[in-house]
This record gives structure tokens, C-alpha cells and sequence, in this order.
């Protein structure tokens, strides 16, 4: 099915979530999404017309299917193109229980209505030119969100904010584009002479921006889907322990036994803002136990795959082989070495550990709860240049946007290559048109209809 014959179909969908809850939302959109309703919903006040409600009122009514009635409803309309959809949109507010609202759903379809594939209303959105791709996207990503820095992103991304980022690229490429046409077509009254050093430097500070932005995509990542951490160590170094104390709550098996974790335990924390995806690994040793040893090479391989590594050390025992070699793997790793059990008399030497790994060292005790706020500064230090404040500045969250960002900058790079070589003006055309398309695939400007589908075919049914 075309995407046009989509867009000119009347859907219906449920847009909360399938349990029992308070409330349950039914959401109808297209040209007869009042006639679906006309065929189902019966006002309280016999008088009122389905067909006269006005734009963004609330009815309270009653839902039929035939002569049986389903739920006692509110039900608000919304005419095109104010609506999300920016087509006529009817949402049916019921109560939560399951049953209860997908027998309003089967009602609707009965009555006209055709289900809605996955994204479909934010797809709608973007086809009827409500929102772009980039908008389209940000909506996904804040219900995706995991933290308040995540949600502020793509809640600025939602307003905008990459939009108009790209708005203002691809408006100075186009006007070098248009001028180098218009000099071609009629060199007599447009001259190119020394153009050459003038569209270095614009494409040279396009392409830094562009480059920025592309960065900011890995810790645009961190804030949405939140930091891989590992916690490494030696058995009975504290690690289970600084879990537990992270979590708040006893979610690991704590005792003196070594070797009481045998397999990985991830968790997700919120720390300050910042998102960690935890994972509490056995300890580091050389064993004879054929399932301890599978859960150290566990640990090891985690500890490669991670985007941060704590690594967990009793301060109060002698350091050993296994540290040295735990030292060795966390060289060229972000890590962060937690001196752990401070609250006891020391016999590792903090210093020594800075200086032999290159990494700081917080002083900690998972016992006596403290070196929390440390670690979280440090984390904050070593993902996000020092601080979360949050600014002006945008993350890229997506994989699709970056590599659409790196496709620009490398056509920018070409025509830096070009008008360096001293090559003919057209050939700085056809590449600033390509970082034109690039940036233009971003918000939407440029992209095909298998693309499109692919991306809403991420979102959740009834968004």
C-alpha cells in the first residue's frame, strides 16, 4: 500500500498502554474519523449532534456497539489541522481496564476505522507536514527517555532545535550553490575571480559545525541509552557491595565467601541525571572452578565492550597479580578506580594506583556510604566535558542523523580538496549539492518513502 492511500484512510489505534489502568486512550484520525464515531458514540445530552461538536471541546457520553453499550466516555475532537496528526482526530478517554478499551478499539474498526501500523500518527504527522523527520524521531526518543538530561534533549530536538541547526547549513550551502550556477550561466556580470578563498572559509566553518554536531552523537547516545559500566575487581574487593549501595536497595549476594558472584547482574541507575546501565561481574582471579572461570571470562569480556569501567579495590588488602593485570586492561578504557573500604585502616596507596593507571581515584566505602557525589562529578567529567548543565547545545541522539552529519562534512571535505587543487568551480557544485542532500535526509527534505517507513516502523503502536 502506497504511502498517499495511507494518509487518506481513516486509523484507529490505542495510544496507552495494553494493563489495567485509570484511564485507557482510543485514538481515531482521517477525513471520517466524526462519521466512525456517529456510528458509536451517543452523547449524554441526546440533543448534541456528534457531527456539531466543536474543535477542542470534551463530550461525555456513552460508547455503543450496536445496541450494547461498551464504556461510559469522554471524547474530544479535534478538527485539522490543529491536531497532531494535522487531521481530523478523535481521542475516546475510557476506562483503563484492558477489555474495556480494546472493545472500543474493535468498535471503531467495525465501524470504519482500519488499525494503525506502528508510528503511524507521528508518520501522518510528518507526511501532512506537521512535524519533520527529525522532530518525528524526538518524539520517539522522549518516550525512550531514561533521564532528565535525555528528556530535555528531545524535547528541544521536538521544538526544533536540529531543525533549525540545519536550516541555517543548507541555506548557506544553497546560496554558494545558487552563486556558483548564476556565475557559470553568466560569467560576464557575475565574476568567480578569487571565489575560491571566500568559499573555503564559509565551507570550512559549515563543515566544523557540522563536525561538532556528528561528535556530539556519542554523548548524545550516553545520555539516551545511558552509560555501559562494568564494575571490575577482585573477588571480595566490595563490588556486589558498591552495587547494592548504588541501587539502594540489597540486590546483590553479599558475604565474605570469594567468588560469591559467578555471573553477570546488570541494572539500570539513575546517578544525578546521569544513566547507568550497571553491571556487577564476577571477581578477577585464576580458578579452578569450571563456573567461576566462565563467569570471570564474563567479566572480561564486558569489561572490553564497556563505555565505563569501575574498578573496584580493597583498600585495605595488599594489592595482587590479579590487580596488576585488572591495571593493565582499564589503561586505555575510561575508568574510574573506586578505592573502596577507606573507612578502614589503608594499605593500597591511592597514589600509587593514580600514577600507575592514569585514572583518578575516589576514595569510597560501599559500608559507610560515601564517595557517591565524587564518582558521580567524575563520571560527569570524563562523558560530558565537566558539566550536565543544560544549555544551548544540542546532542545527536541518532545513529541515522550522525551518519548523515559525517556524509555532509565528507562532501564539505572534498570541496575544501578541490578548491585547494585549484579544480574548476562545478566540480565545488556538485559536492556542496551532496552535503545539501545530506543534511536535507536529516529532517526529511530528501529522503525515499522505504526509508520513511522504516524508521516509523520503530515507534510504538498507537504513537
Amino acid at each position: 500500500m502506497s504511502v498517499t492511500n495511507q494518509v487518506t484512510e481513516t486509523i484507529a489505534a490505542v495510544s496507552t498502554a495494553m494493563t489495567n489502568s485509570g484511564i485507557g486512550i482510543v485514538r481515531i484520525s482521517g477525513n471520517e474519523a466524526l462519521d466512525v464515531l456517529s456510528a458509536m458514540f451517543r452523547p449524554a445530552k441526546k440533543e448534541r449532534k456528534v457531527k456539531e461538536i466543536e474543535s477542542h471541546t470534551v463530550t461525555y457520553g456513552h460508547i455503543y456497539d450496536g445496541d450494547t453499550m461498551i464504556d461510559e466516555v469522554l471524547v474530544i475532537y479535534m478538527k485539522g489541522p490543529h491536531s497532531y496528526t494535522a487531521e481530523d482526530t478523535v481521542e475516546i478517554d475510557c476506562h483503563g481496564g484492558v477489555l474495556v478499551v480494546k472493545r472500543v478499539l474493535e468498535t471503531a474498526l467495525k465501524n470504519g476505522a482500519r488499525p494503525a501500523e506502528a508510528g503511524e500518527f507521528t508518520k501522518r504527522a510528518f507526511l501532512n507536514g506537521r512535524l519533520d523527520l527529525s522532530q518525528a524521531e524526538a518524539v520517539m526518543e522522549l518516550i525512550d527517555s531514561k533521564n532528565e538530561y535525555a528528556r530535555k534533549n528531545s524535547l528541544k530536538q521536538l521544538k526544533g532545535s536540529v531543525s533549525e541547526k540545519i536550516g541555517a547549513l543548507r541555506k548557506t550551502i544553497i546560496y554558494e550553490i545558487a552563486y556558483i550556477e548564476s556565475a557559470l550561466d553568466d560569467p560576464e556580470h557575475i565574476s568567480l575571480d578569487g571565489y575560491g578563498d571566500h568559499l573555503f572559509d564559509v565551507v570550512k566553518k559549515v563543515k566544523d559545525e557540522i563536525d561538532g554536531l556528528a561528535a556530539s552523537a556519542d554523548n548524545g547516545r550516553l545520555l539516551s541509552e545511558g552509560i555501559k559500566t562494568v564494575i571490575l575487581g577482585k573477588p571480595n574487593a566490595g563490588k556486589s557491595s558498591v552495587l547494592n549501595l548504588l541501587l539502594g536497595e540489597e540486590r546483590a549476594i553479599v558475604t565474605d565467601v570469594a567468588g560469591t558472584t559467578r555471573d553477570t547482574l546488570e541494572e539500570h541507575l539513575n546517578l544525578n541525571g546521569i544513566s547507568l546501565n550497571l553491571m556487577d561481574t564476577a571477581g578477577i582471579r585464576n580458578t579452578e572452578d569450571i563456573v567461576e572461570k566462565i563467569g570471570v571470562e564474563r567479566a572480561l569480556n564486558h569489561a572490553e565492550d564497556a563505555d565505563l569501567i569501575l574498578y573496584v579495590v580493597d583498600s585495605s588488602v595488599a594489592l595482587t597479580a590479579e590487580d596488576e593485570t585488572i591495571m593493565d586492561m582499564i589503561k586505555d578504557k575510561q575508568a574510574i578506580i573506586l578505592l573502596n573500604k577507606s573507612d578502614l585502616a589503608p594499605v593500597v596507596d591511592g597514589a600509587y594506583l593514580e600514577e600507575r593507571t592514569k585514572k583518578q581515584v575516589i576514595s569510597f566505602s560501599a559500608t559507610r556510604e560515601f564517595g557517591l557525589s565524587e564518582l558521580s562529578d567524575a563520571i560527569s567529567g570524563l562523558f560530558f566535558s565537566g558539566s550536565l548543565a543544560f544549555n544551548d547545545e544540542v546532542y545527536i541522539t541518532g545513529a541515522r542523523q550522525k551518519n548523515a552529519f559525517l556524509k555532509a562534512s565528507d562532501s564539505l571535505r572534498q570541496v575544501l580538496s578541490s578548491i585547494e587543487a585549484g579544480m574548476p568551480e562545478d566540480f565545488y557544485s556538485i559536492d556542496l549539492t551532496d552535503a545539501y542532500e545530506a543534511l536535507g535526509s536529516i529532517t526529511g527534505e530528501s529522503v525515499g518513502e522505504d526509508l520513511i517507513n522504516e524508521i516509523f516502523s520503530k515507534f510504538c503502536m498507537g504513537k
